[in-house]
């Protein structure tokens, strides 16, 4: 029963994202904005007490901190930010899929023919799906449409 609950509060959840599709992107941003403020704050402090030890670690240490802090910061205040920085991410991940693909359809192992073939396409639906979700409001129906999805296949989940 408790899954059946789970399930419909996903589906609710879902249609709620679905219908106004910011919802569904602002927490994540905000979620993601604090775990890189905390990160940043840690790499601060850690650059701090590496001084000691190395000044270029240390001083590495607080530049890299100071950049997450702005980010995380940055995520928090503009959900497009967070958007972007995600679609970037998907872009490159698109991208090596290809050249990986490309790679592997040059060389002449048999094998890697068809690792090429399974590479070049993951790596056009990573480049799709990164122009998909630069817009916010794409990324928040994405996001509804996980969450329906989510919990209708828990609704019709059978129990072991």
């Amino acid at each position: 029963m408790e899954k059946n609950r789970m399930a419909i509060v996903l589906i609710i959840l879902g249609i709620i994202v679905l219908a106004f599709p910011l919802l569904g992107v602002l927490p994540f941003s905000i979620l993601t904005g604090l775990g890189v403020i905390v990160l940043g704050i840690g790499l601060i402090l850690a650059g701090y007490v590496d001084m000691k030890t190395s000044k270029a670690l240390g001083i590495i240490e607080i530049i890299l901190g100071v950049i997450a802090f702005i980010l995380g910061v940055g995520f928090i205040v503009d959900p497009s930010l967070f958007t972007f920085v995600a679609s970037l991410f998907i872009y490159l991940a698109g991208l090596i899929l290809i050249i990986v693909g490309i790679a592997a359809l040059i060389s002449r192992p048999r094998g890697s023919r068809w690792n090429g073939i399974v590479a070049l396409i993951l790596g056009l639906i990573y480049i799709l799906f990164g122009y998909l979700i630069k817009d916010p409001k794409t990324l928040g129906i994405l996001i509804g449409l996980w969450l329906v999805i989510t919990g209708v296949l828990l609704l019709f989940q059978k129990n072991y």
